[in-house]
Protein backbone atom coordinates (compact mmCIF):
# COMPACT_ATOMS: atom_id res chain seq x y z
CA UNK A 1 0.00 0.00 0.00
CA UNK A 2 1.31 3.39 -0.47
CA UNK A 3 2.13 6.00 1.91
CA UNK A 4 -0.16 8.32 2.43
CA UNK A 5 0.96 11.82 0.78
CA UNK A 6 1.30 14.54 3.91
CA UNK A 7 -0.38 17.49 4.14
CA UNK A 8 0.62 20.61 5.81
CA UNK A 9 -1.95 23.30 6.66
CA UNK A 10 -0.80 26.93 5.79
CA UNK A 11 -2.16 30.38 7.38
CA UNK A 12 -4.61 32.83 4.84
CA UNK A 13 -4.51 36.35 3.78
CA UNK A 14 -2.39 38.36 6.32
CA UNK A 15 -2.90 41.56 4.63
CA UNK A 16 -7.08 41.26 4.06
CA UNK A 17 -7.35 39.75 7.34
CA UNK A 18 -5.78 42.76 8.99
CA UNK A 19 -7.88 45.15 7.24
CA UNK A 20 -10.69 42.99 7.47
CA UNK A 21 -10.77 41.96 11.37
CA UNK A 22 -7.98 44.09 12.82
CA UNK A 23 -9.15 47.89 11.78
CA UNK A 24 -6.19 48.22 10.06
CA UNK A 25 -6.19 50.57 6.99
CA UNK A 26 -3.77 49.86 3.96
CA UNK A 27 -3.53 52.27 1.15
CA UNK A 28 -1.12 54.27 -1.84
CA UNK A 29 0.70 55.85 1.81
CA UNK A 30 1.52 52.35 2.86
CA UNK A 31 3.62 51.10 0.50
CA UNK A 32 4.57 47.61 2.53
CA UNK A 33 1.28 46.73 3.04
CA UNK A 34 1.36 44.20 6.53
CA UNK A 35 4.88 44.83 7.14
CA UNK A 36 4.04 49.11 7.71
CA UNK A 37 2.94 47.87 11.47
CA UNK A 38 6.58 46.50 12.24
CA UNK A 39 6.72 50.73 11.44
CA UNK A 40 4.76 52.23 13.12
CA UNK A 41 4.65 50.22 16.42
CA UNK A 42 1.77 48.31 16.06
CA UNK A 43 3.39 44.83 15.91
CA UNK A 44 0.44 43.56 18.55
CA UNK A 45 -1.75 43.41 15.83
CA UNK A 46 0.32 41.58 13.99
CA UNK A 47 1.48 38.88 16.41
CA UNK A 48 -2.88 38.61 17.30
CA UNK A 49 -3.82 37.79 13.54
CA UNK A 50 -0.56 35.39 13.28
CA UNK A 51 -1.81 33.88 16.44
CA UNK A 52 -5.15 33.36 15.22
CA UNK A 53 -4.11 31.50 12.11
CA UNK A 54 -2.32 29.38 14.36
CA UNK A 55 -5.36 28.94 16.73
CA UNK A 56 -6.78 27.97 13.72
CA UNK A 57 -5.30 25.14 12.65
CA UNK A 58 -2.52 26.36 10.54
CA UNK A 59 0.82 24.72 11.45
CA UNK A 60 2.96 27.16 9.30
CA UNK A 61 2.80 30.77 9.54
CA UNK A 62 4.12 33.51 6.89
CA UNK A 63 6.55 35.88 7.59
CA UNK A 64 4.86 39.85 6.94
CA UNK A 65 7.34 40.38 4.32
CA UNK A 66 5.34 39.94 1.09
CA UNK A 67 5.72 43.59 -0.14
CA UNK A 68 8.99 44.38 1.75
CA UNK A 69 11.68 46.22 -0.74
CA UNK A 70 14.21 48.50 -0.75
CA UNK A 71 11.91 51.38 -2.42
CA UNK A 72 8.99 50.56 0.14
CA UNK A 73 10.65 51.22 3.08
CA UNK A 74 12.08 54.35 1.82
CA UNK A 75 8.48 55.51 0.65
CA UNK A 76 7.26 54.37 4.15
CA UNK A 77 6.22 57.36 6.46
CA UNK A 78 4.70 57.21 10.29
CA UNK A 79 3.55 60.75 11.93
CA UNK A 80 2.97 58.53 15.00
CA UNK A 81 6.95 57.55 15.58
CA UNK A 82 8.20 60.34 13.38
CA UNK A 83 9.18 58.07 10.16
CA UNK A 84 9.92 59.60 7.02
CA UNK A 85 11.69 57.09 4.99
CA UNK A 86 14.17 53.90 6.21
CA UNK A 87 17.29 53.53 4.32
CA UNK A 88 18.91 50.61 3.26
CA UNK A 89 20.74 49.74 6.22
CA UNK A 90 17.92 50.35 8.34
CA UNK A 91 15.52 47.67 7.10
CA UNK A 92 16.79 44.41 8.71
CA UNK A 93 15.89 44.66 11.84
CA UNK A 94 12.32 45.35 10.75
CA UNK A 95 12.76 42.44 8.54
CA UNK A 96 14.10 40.03 11.42
CA UNK A 97 11.14 41.25 13.82
CA UNK A 98 8.89 40.31 11.16
CA UNK A 99 10.98 36.81 11.32
CA UNK A 100 10.28 37.07 15.56
CA UNK A 101 6.61 37.37 15.00
CA UNK A 102 6.16 34.48 12.79
CA UNK A 103 8.22 32.16 14.97
CA UNK A 104 6.41 33.41 18.15
CA UNK A 105 2.86 32.72 16.50
CA UNK A 106 3.81 29.17 14.80
CA UNK A 107 5.65 27.56 18.36
CA UNK A 108 7.33 25.13 18.26
CA UNK A 109 5.54 22.30 16.39
CA UNK A 110 4.84 24.84 13.78
CA UNK A 111 7.18 25.88 10.34
CA UNK A 112 8.00 29.71 9.28
CA UNK A 113 7.65 30.68 5.29
CA UNK A 114 9.28 33.49 4.41
CA UNK A 115 6.61 35.39 2.06
CA UNK A 116 7.92 37.04 -0.57
CA UNK A 117 6.23 38.81 -3.56
CA UNK A 118 6.70 39.73 -7.21
CA UNK A 119 8.45 42.97 -8.56
CA UNK A 120 4.76 43.76 -9.51
CA UNK A 121 3.66 43.79 -5.59
CA UNK A 122 5.70 46.36 -4.95
CA UNK A 123 5.03 48.42 -7.59
CA UNK A 124 1.71 51.30 -6.91
CA UNK A 125 -0.56 50.11 -7.90
CA UNK A 126 0.04 46.68 -7.45
CA UNK A 127 0.20 44.07 -10.90
CA UNK A 128 1.05 40.98 -9.46
CA UNK A 129 -2.64 40.17 -11.35
CA UNK A 130 -1.59 41.69 -14.59
CA UNK A 131 2.41 41.48 -15.13
CA UNK A 132 2.18 44.83 -16.42
CA UNK A 133 5.76 45.91 -14.93
CA UNK A 134 7.27 49.13 -15.72
CA UNK A 135 10.00 49.55 -18.45
CA UNK A 136 12.69 49.01 -15.80
CA UNK A 137 11.85 45.38 -15.24
CA UNK A 138 11.01 43.92 -17.88
CA UNK A 139 13.47 40.96 -18.49
CA UNK A 140 14.70 38.22 -16.59
CA UNK A 141 18.43 40.13 -16.13
CA UNK A 142 16.48 43.02 -14.69
CA UNK A 143 14.20 41.18 -12.29
CA UNK A 144 16.75 39.28 -11.25
CA UNK A 145 18.67 42.01 -9.97
CA UNK A 146 15.55 43.35 -8.35
CA UNK A 147 14.83 39.95 -6.63
CA UNK A 148 18.56 39.93 -5.83
CA UNK A 149 18.74 43.24 -4.01
CA UNK A 150 15.53 41.95 -1.84
CA UNK A 151 17.15 39.09 -0.80
CA UNK A 152 20.31 40.61 -0.06
CA UNK A 153 18.42 42.63 2.89
CA UNK A 154 18.08 39.09 4.74
CA UNK A 155 22.16 38.74 4.47
CA UNK A 156 22.08 40.07 8.46
CA UNK A 157 18.67 38.89 9.78
CA UNK A 158 18.15 36.06 11.95
CA UNK A 159 16.37 33.26 10.02
CA UNK A 160 17.23 30.53 11.62
CA UNK A 161 13.40 30.02 12.33
CA UNK A 162 12.33 30.13 9.24
CA UNK A 163 11.86 26.63 7.89
CA UNK A 164 10.79 27.94 3.80
CA UNK A 165 10.95 30.48 1.76
CA UNK A 166 8.16 31.36 -0.42
CA UNK A 167 8.18 33.03 -3.64
CA UNK A 168 4.47 33.73 -4.22
CA UNK A 169 2.09 35.38 -6.82
CA UNK A 170 4.53 35.74 -9.57
CA UNK A 171 2.65 36.70 -12.95
CA UNK A 172 5.43 36.66 -15.37
CA UNK A 173 7.42 33.49 -16.72
CA UNK A 174 10.64 35.56 -17.52
CA UNK A 175 10.63 36.38 -13.19
CA UNK A 176 10.18 33.02 -12.51
CA UNK A 177 13.56 32.15 -14.41
CA UNK A 178 14.89 35.05 -12.62
CA UNK A 179 14.28 33.65 -9.35
CA UNK A 180 15.74 30.40 -10.16
CA UNK A 181 18.55 32.17 -11.43
CA UNK A 182 19.02 33.40 -8.18
CA UNK A 183 18.88 29.54 -6.56
CA UNK A 184 22.37 29.16 -6.17
CA UNK A 185 25.35 29.01 -3.29
CA UNK A 186 26.91 31.65 -4.66
CA UNK A 187 23.96 34.50 -5.27
CA UNK A 188 21.30 33.26 -2.13
CA UNK A 189 22.19 34.85 1.37
CA UNK A 190 24.01 32.41 3.50
CA UNK A 191 21.40 33.36 6.06
CA UNK A 192 18.95 31.60 3.80
CA UNK A 193 20.68 28.51 2.27
CA UNK A 194 19.37 25.27 2.76
CA UNK A 195 15.78 26.21 3.33
CA UNK A 196 13.24 24.42 0.59
CA UNK A 197 11.85 26.82 -1.37
CA UNK A 198 8.60 27.07 -3.49
CA UNK A 199 7.91 29.22 -6.17
CA UNK A 200 3.56 29.90 -6.82
CA UNK A 201 2.74 31.52 -9.68
CA UNK A 202 -1.01 33.09 -10.17
CA UNK A 203 -3.71 32.69 -12.64
CA UNK A 204 -6.53 35.09 -12.19
CA UNK A 205 -8.20 34.45 -16.03
CA UNK A 206 -10.14 32.03 -17.43
CA UNK A 207 -7.77 30.82 -19.71
CA UNK A 208 -5.15 28.83 -17.28
CA UNK A 209 -2.47 30.99 -18.25
CA UNK A 210 -0.70 33.79 -16.38
CA UNK A 211 -1.21 37.04 -16.93
CA UNK A 212 1.68 37.25 -18.79
CA UNK A 213 0.45 34.57 -21.09
CA UNK A 214 2.63 31.60 -20.42
CA UNK A 215 1.27 28.30 -20.15
CA UNK A 216 1.41 25.86 -17.74
CA UNK A 217 3.37 23.76 -18.99
CA UNK A 218 5.88 26.27 -19.82
CA UNK A 219 5.65 27.25 -15.70
CA UNK A 220 6.59 23.49 -14.97
CA UNK A 221 9.64 23.80 -16.94
CA UNK A 222 10.94 26.60 -15.76
CA UNK A 223 9.90 25.93 -12.42
CA UNK A 224 11.35 22.29 -12.20
CA UNK A 225 13.79 21.61 -14.63
CA UNK A 226 16.82 20.53 -13.48
CA UNK A 227 19.38 22.92 -14.13
CA UNK A 228 23.35 22.56 -13.17
CA UNK A 229 24.43 24.49 -10.22
CA UNK A 230 20.94 25.75 -9.17
CA UNK A 231 18.82 24.49 -6.36
CA UNK A 232 15.72 22.87 -7.64
CA UNK A 233 12.37 24.62 -5.53
CA UNK A 234 11.21 21.86 -3.10
CA UNK A 235 7.67 22.56 -4.50
CA UNK A 236 5.66 24.49 -7.60
CA UNK A 237 2.55 26.00 -6.09
CA UNK A 238 -0.72 28.05 -6.93
CA UNK A 239 -2.19 30.73 -4.91
CA UNK A 240 -4.49 34.15 -5.47
CA UNK A 241 -6.25 32.05 -7.78
CA UNK A 242 -9.92 31.15 -7.41
CA UNK A 243 -10.92 27.70 -5.51
CA UNK A 244 -12.81 26.40 -8.47
CA UNK A 245 -10.16 26.32 -10.81
CA UNK A 246 -7.71 24.30 -8.84
CA UNK A 247 -8.90 21.18 -10.04
CA UNK A 248 -8.09 21.42 -13.58
CA UNK A 249 -4.27 23.44 -13.02
CA UNK A 250 -3.59 20.75 -10.80
CA UNK A 251 -4.44 18.07 -12.91
CA UNK A 252 -2.77 20.30 -16.20
CA UNK A 253 0.76 20.32 -13.26
CA UNK A 254 0.54 16.87 -13.01
CA UNK A 255 0.49 16.02 -17.06
CA UNK A 256 3.14 18.26 -17.85
CA UNK A 257 5.71 17.37 -14.86
CA UNK A 258 4.50 13.01 -16.11
CA UNK A 259 5.48 14.27 -19.52
CA UNK A 260 8.62 16.10 -18.87
CA UNK A 261 9.93 12.79 -17.28
CA UNK A 262 8.64 10.53 -19.48
CA UNK A 263 10.50 12.56 -22.04
CA UNK A 264 13.77 11.84 -20.03
CA UNK A 265 13.83 15.90 -19.21
CA UNK A 266 15.66 16.35 -15.78
CA UNK A 267 12.93 16.51 -13.42
CA UNK A 268 11.70 15.04 -10.49
CA UNK A 269 8.02 14.99 -8.66
CA UNK A 270 7.93 18.43 -6.05
CA UNK A 271 5.77 18.92 -3.46
CA UNK A 272 2.46 20.83 -4.38
CA UNK A 273 1.49 24.26 -2.56
CA UNK A 274 -2.48 25.76 -2.37
CA UNK A 275 -3.14 28.85 -1.50
CA UNK A 276 -6.12 29.94 -3.42
CA UNK A 277 -7.78 33.50 -1.92
CA UNK A 278 -10.80 33.04 -0.18
CA UNK A 279 -13.05 36.17 -1.99
CA UNK A 280 -16.01 34.54 -2.69
CA UNK A 281 -16.13 34.85 -6.60
CA UNK A 282 -14.97 38.56 -5.88
CA UNK A 283 -11.80 39.64 -8.09
CA UNK A 284 -9.56 42.75 -6.55
CA UNK A 285 -9.86 46.23 -7.87
CA UNK A 286 -5.97 47.45 -7.59
CA UNK A 287 -7.50 51.52 -8.65
CA UNK A 288 -10.15 51.29 -5.82
CA UNK A 289 -8.36 48.58 -3.60
CA UNK A 290 -11.83 47.13 -3.20
CA UNK A 291 -12.93 43.15 -3.74
CA UNK A 292 -15.83 43.50 -6.48
CA UNK A 293 -17.77 40.57 -8.59
CA UNK A 294 -17.42 41.03 -11.78
CA UNK A 295 -20.24 41.36 -13.96
CA UNK A 296 -22.22 38.36 -15.29
CA UNK A 297 -20.28 36.04 -12.12
CA UNK A 298 -22.38 34.37 -9.44
CA UNK A 299 -20.92 33.53 -6.00
CA UNK A 300 -19.45 29.83 -5.99
CA UNK A 301 -22.49 27.39 -4.91
CA UNK A 302 -20.07 25.12 -2.98
CA UNK A 303 -18.46 26.16 0.34
CA UNK A 304 -14.31 27.67 -0.65
CA UNK A 305 -12.98 25.01 2.23
CA UNK A 306 -15.04 21.90 0.90
CA UNK A 307 -13.94 22.27 -3.09
CA UNK A 308 -10.03 22.60 -1.64
CA UNK A 309 -10.54 20.00 0.31
CA UNK A 310 -11.63 18.07 -2.70
CA UNK A 311 -8.42 19.00 -4.54
CA UNK A 312 -6.47 18.19 -1.99
CA UNK A 313 -7.99 14.74 -1.55
CA UNK A 314 -8.10 13.66 -5.36
CA UNK A 315 -4.18 14.89 -5.46
CA UNK A 316 -3.65 12.62 -2.65
CA UNK A 317 -5.33 10.33 -4.14
CA UNK A 318 -3.59 10.14 -7.59
CA UNK A 319 -0.34 9.88 -5.55
CA UNK A 320 2.25 11.54 -7.42
CA UNK A 321 3.31 14.90 -5.16
CA UNK A 322 5.83 14.22 -2.28
CA UNK A 323 3.82 16.21 0.18
CA UNK A 324 1.11 18.65 0.31
CA UNK A 325 0.48 21.97 1.82
CA UNK A 326 -2.86 23.84 1.93
CA UNK A 327 -3.94 27.64 2.68
CA UNK A 328 -5.45 30.66 1.72
CA UNK A 329 -4.69 33.69 0.05
CA UNK A 330 -6.44 37.13 -0.38
CA UNK A 331 -9.43 37.11 1.93
CA UNK A 332 -9.02 33.86 3.18
CA UNK A 333 -9.39 34.16 7.18
CA UNK A 334 -8.64 32.44 10.65
CA UNK A 335 -12.10 30.98 10.17
CA UNK A 336 -11.52 30.30 6.60
CA UNK A 337 -8.69 27.72 7.78
CA UNK A 338 -10.60 26.17 10.55
CA UNK A 339 -12.95 25.54 8.57
CA UNK A 340 -10.42 23.90 5.92
CA UNK A 341 -8.94 21.95 8.47
CA UNK A 342 -11.91 20.68 9.84
CA UNK A 343 -12.80 19.28 6.62
CA UNK A 344 -9.50 17.89 5.69
CA UNK A 345 -10.40 15.53 9.17
CA UNK A 346 -12.97 14.35 8.39
CA UNK A 347 -11.63 13.29 5.02
CA UNK A 348 -10.22 10.65 7.15
CA UNK A 349 -6.62 12.13 8.13
CA UNK A 350 -4.85 14.72 10.26
CA UNK A 351 -2.55 16.95 8.80
CA UNK A 352 0.95 16.76 9.90
CA UNK A 353 2.60 19.10 12.18
CA UNK A 354 6.34 18.41 11.07
CA UNK A 355 8.17 19.36 8.08
CA UNK A 356 7.38 17.47 5.25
Amino acid sequence: MATPIPVQILDGGLGTTLEDLHDITFSFETPLWSSHLLVSGEEDKLLDCHEAFKKAGANIISTATYQASINGFAATKCSSNQVDGIDKEGIPRFLNRAVVLAANAAGREGNVALSLGPYGATMIPSTEYSGKYDPEHQDVRSLEKWHKERLDLFKDVDTKQVNYIAFETVPRLDEIVAIRNLLSVDKIPTSLRERPVWISPLYPNDDEKLPDGSTVEEVVKAVLIHKEGLETPWGIGINCTKVEKLDSLVKRYEDAIQTCIDNGEPMDWPSLVLYPDGANGEVYNTASKTWELPPGHKQPEAPWEATLANVVEAARQRGKWKSIIVGGCCKASPEHIRKLRKTLQDCGYMPTTSAA
